[in-house]
């Protein structure tokens, strides 16, 4: 908690400035207030005084674009506050900072005001802050000499201690390391343990809800012993909304855990259920300090802040002004106070990134796998080995689909050890995780990252990599053959595209059998597809090939052979070492080697030697278990990646002999893991057992649905538009606009491609800013897509658009959100892919399945509590009815024109 800071501040005496659709907010340096066409507050942007702003990007984009200094209230708010939540708007200032709420933007002007005078007054006193601000100051902060000036700190740092208020590792803890745990007990956990466990979570005066105490029962089937090696017990359950499965698979997870003395992993697919589950494991541990050490949340070390790569963008900091100094010390200064270094989900303002870009943000994480584990200074502060540590004597284990799979295969990766009770929430996206984490793309993009990793920052390359040869040649140096077997390695490293590739392509001048391979998949992408000039990715089938792709793929196919077999060499060599020095190597030395020979054989070996297995496939059949195909990926219509592709037609076969087949136990459960379609019923799990993998695993399978406490047909209303033509994009807007005005917010708009989001949003931003009603927007804010939704959640009659795939993110109850829109039917995009899965995996009766799930999932959200309602509209007439069992059985699905539906969500809402 903050103290509050005294009531009398004093006035900050520069303009202010708040940016709408359609005007501006001035307020002068002397409290006159204007409102000022959107040109004119960029004309005044020239004046000696700079504007308080909220998020300078945006506001500049408001403005038309380019770039102008200002005091960003953000940036002084990630200084006086690290690591605290905050919205980034006029808003989520006053809601921080315990400010009056305001409503139009002339108050939310004065919000900026009141905003900074409430920061000033508390950083000034925290005499911590003193060495970052002076040394920010310098590199042209425009929050230094106000910050500095009520710190009071008029004296000048040394020269050589000026960065020392950046120097964060040096005031950090270290972490403590231990015994390894004990294999887990086996005593099961019985149905009326889950009850009991559940009743005490909720507390005594809780509600009854005899749904969630069923749920809690059924779910501990997945905790019972194991019989038979290789049989697991896996429990499928389908909850709907408003049962409570978060608390109620907690209940028997928590009590395994505490029996047994062993981990039970929770994976979620989505970051915003990571945060929700975090949440609520403060009612099993209220204080932080015995959560610390019982719960972590556990993800992969492109997450966390890498405190070598942050030391070695101090170290390059020049402190003059536009070199860095500002995203560096805000960075210290969160850095300083974050829980666990988790940038990307955990308590790393998103905003701050879009504020201050990615290069001295979120890419100052481990995104390039260039760990050197014991061999960095920083190794005993690191808080990815922080976290790893916690998670392998904690008992509840938060993380990702992604990163349990890739763990799984890796036999147990950094943890060393396989968990052996799993609880898979959002079980409904095991399939799409599992396709992400057991495909192989033989690109452009993934090719040079492989030789970024292994040869390090290239002369003339913008980057701040390190080679293999940095990170492991003092691990070698007593092995002259693995001496030899490395430089082999980093010669024929230079096979794969070097920098400047793209353009290299785009030129048709290839250097390398990499580039050559892949100016030729290049070459028949282009010549095979019907509208090369479309603005999204193209792609074409492998057979038949081009003239001379063939020869190109072979001759990759020799220089990958060359490289994986040094690759092998290393291995051995390192291994040899952990043999011969057993006895001398501490446990550092010791994980350190092993995590080594971990990434040369995921990030090499495994890598090369599926991309050769890729390329014999010329000479060969596909296996029948994979899809290859050729694609160049596109961004507004430019080359991003190009190359060739292999996925599993069904991707959960390798999940299933990974993750379940080793386990004990698991749980897969949502609230759509199952689509009733005319071709099954309300009984049928059989989609379900395919989509999740235990079709493939000799399971004992206990399938349990739960169904929702919810009066649907009282809560909600289905409606299909009829008058609306779905292909003019004029149409659609009007729709929009008008559905929007009359929910009076509250609205979510979906759409299944970023073009028409974009067009629609031009046309009705400013009707809804003349009404009242701010309208954000994915792909068009300068926001990441978690901050749109939070402040979605948070402002009642704000309405946002996004596409398909944000109504994963949206877990918003009341009336925040009482309204959602489909533009069309989002059937799956008829790609090579989808097409073969389609034939493989039950033709019509699979595509309609998938968009069912679709449909399902996004009119789930509108219910999130028994007081809710909400109507949930599609805009394409099109809709078939026999998707209508997307929707509950009692809720009727009523087809209508525009001004009807209009009507009707006015007297409902």
């Amino acid at each position: 908690m903050h103290d509050t800071p005294p009531l009398t501040l004093r006035r900050i005496e520069a303009p202010a400035l708040v940016a709408g659709v359609r005007d501006a907010v001035w307020i002068s340096s002397d409290g006159e207030v204007e409102t000022v066409p959107l040109t004119e507050a960029k004309r005044r942007l020239g004046g000696q005084r700079l504007p308080l702003v909220c998020h300078a990007k945006a506001t500049a984009k408001r403005l038309g674009g380019g770039v102008f200094r200002a005091l960003d209230l953000l940036e002084l708010f990630a200084f006086v506050r690290p690591a605290v939540f905050c919205l980034p708007t006029p808003r989520g200032l006053a809601a921080a900072l315990d400010l009056p709420m305001p409503g139009t933007h002339e108050e939310e002007a004065v919000t900026l005001h009141g905003a900074a005078g409430t920061l000033l007054a508390e950083v000034a006193r925290d005499q911590e802050a003193k060495r970052v601000a002076w040394t920010m100051a310098q590199g042209g902060w425009p929050w230094g000499p106000l910050v500095l000036g009520v710190l009071r700190a008029g004296d000048t740092p040394h020269s050589q201690t000026m960065t020392e208020g950046f120097r964060v590792w040096n005031r950090l803890g270290e972490w403590a390391d231990f015994n390894p745990e004990p294999p887990d007990g086996q005593w099961p956990v019985e149905p009326v343990e889950a009850r009991a466990r559940l009743v005490k979570l909720l507390g005594g005066d809780a509600e009854k809800r005899p749904q969630q105490a069923e749920y809690a029962a059924a779910a501990s089937a997945a905790f019972r012993p194991r019989d038979k090696a290789g049989e697991p017990n896996i429990v499928l359950a389908e909850a709907g909304t408003g049962v409570g499965k978060t608390l109620g698979y907690i209940a028997p997870a928590s009590v395994w855990a505490e029996k047994n003395k062993g981990p039970v992993w929770i994976s979620t697919f989505t970051r915003n259920l990571q945060r929700q589950l975090d949440a609520e494991l403060d009612r099993l541990w209220p204080d932080p300090v015995e959560k610390a050490r019982r719960a972590v949340v556990r993800k992969g070390r492109e997450n966390h802040l890498c405190l070598l790569n942050l030391e070695e963008a101090v170290n390059r900091l020049p402190v003059t002004e536009g070199t860095g100094a500002v995203a560096l010390g805000l960075m210290a200064r969160w850095a300083a106070a974050t829980r666990d270094g988790d940038m990307v989900g955990g308590d790393f303002p998103a905003w701050l990134a879009d504020l201050l870009g990615r290069s001295l943000t979120t890419d100052l994480t481990d995104t390039r796998g260039e760990c050197i584990y014991s061999a960095c200074t920083h190794y005993r502060k690191c808080f990815i080995e922080k976290t790893v540590r916690r998670a392998r004597r904690a008992e509840i284990v938060v993380a990702n689909h992604a990163l349990v799979m890739v763990q799984a295969a890796l036999g147990g990766g950094e943890e060393g050890m396989l968990p052996t009770r799993y609880v898979f929430d959002e079980g409904h996206h095991v399939f799409d995780a599992a396709d992400a984490a057991f495909s192989a793309h033989l690109t452009g993009m993934e090719t040079a990252d492989l030789r970024r990793w292994l040869l390090g920052a290239e002369e003339g390359a913008r980057s701040r990599s390190r080679g293999l040869k940095a990170r492991a040649e003092d691990l070698l140096a007593d092995d002259p053959k693995a001496m030899e077997a490395l430089d082999e390695a980093l010669r024929a490293a230079r096979a794969l595209p070097g920098p400047g590739w793209h353009a290299r392509m785009r030129g048709g001048t290839p250097v390398g059998p990499a580039e050559g391979f892949l100016a030729r998949v290049r070459q028949q992408v282009y010549a095979r597809s019907d509208d090369a000039a479309s603005p999204y990715n193209l792609e074409t089938p492998t057979r038949p090939p081009v003239e001379g792709l063939v020869e190109a793929g072979d001759a990759l196919d020799v220089a990958l052979d060359r490289l994986s077999g040094p690759l092998r060499v290393l291995i051995r060599a390192l291994t040899g070492v952990l043999d011969r020095e057993a006895a001398e190597l501490d446990s550092a030395s010791r994980m350190r080697i092993e995590s080594v020979c971990r990434t040369l054989e995921r990030r090499g070996l495994m890598q090369v030697e599926g991309w050769r297995s890729m390329l014999r496939a010329f000479h060969e059949e596909v296996p029948e278990d994979f899809i290859d195909w050729f694609g160049v990926e596109r961004i507004a219509g430019h080359d991003f990646d190009l190359g060739l592709h292999r996925h599993w037609v069904d991707p959960t076969r390798p999940f299933a002999a990974a993750v379940l087949e080793p386990a004990h136990g698991a749980l897969i459960t949502s609230a759509t893991l199952r689509a009733h379609g005319p071709e099954t019923d309300a009984g049928n799990w059989d989609a379900a057992r395919l989509r999740t993998g235990v079709a493939h695993v000799n399971a004992q399978v206990h399938c349990q649905s739960v169904a929702s406490p919810f009066d649907y047909a009282a809560q909600t209303r289905v409606l299909v538009v009829t008058d609306v033509n779905r292909n003019v994009p004029e149409q659609v807007a009007a729709a929009f606009r008008e559905l929007f005005l009359a929910s009076g917010g509250g609205a979510l708009g979906l759409f299944t491609a970023i073009q028409r989001l974009k067009a629609v949003y031009g046309r009705i931003a400013p009707v809804l800013d003349e009404a009242g009603l701010t309208l954000l927007a994915q792909h068009v804010d300068e926001l990441d897509t978690g901050t749109l939704i939070d402040i979605f959640r948070a402002e009642e009659n704000t309405c946002l658009l996004g596409t398909d795939a944000v109504r994963d993110g949206v877990d918003v109850p009341g009336r925040s959100l009482r309204l959602i829109v489909f533009d069309r039917v989002p059937w799956p995009r008829p790609d090579i892919l989808f097409k073969s899965r389609r034939a493989a995996l039950g033709g019509r009766a699979y595509e309609e399945a998938l968009t069912r799930l679709k449909l399902k999932q996004a009119y789930g959200r509108l219910i999130r509590r028994g007081s809710d309602h909400g109507v949930f509209v599609m805009l394409d007439r099109a809709l078939p009815s026999r998707l209508a069992t997307a929707f509950p059985e009692d809720v009727e699905v009523i087809r209508l024109g525009l001004k009807e539906a209009a009507a009707l969500i006015r007297e409902f809402l």
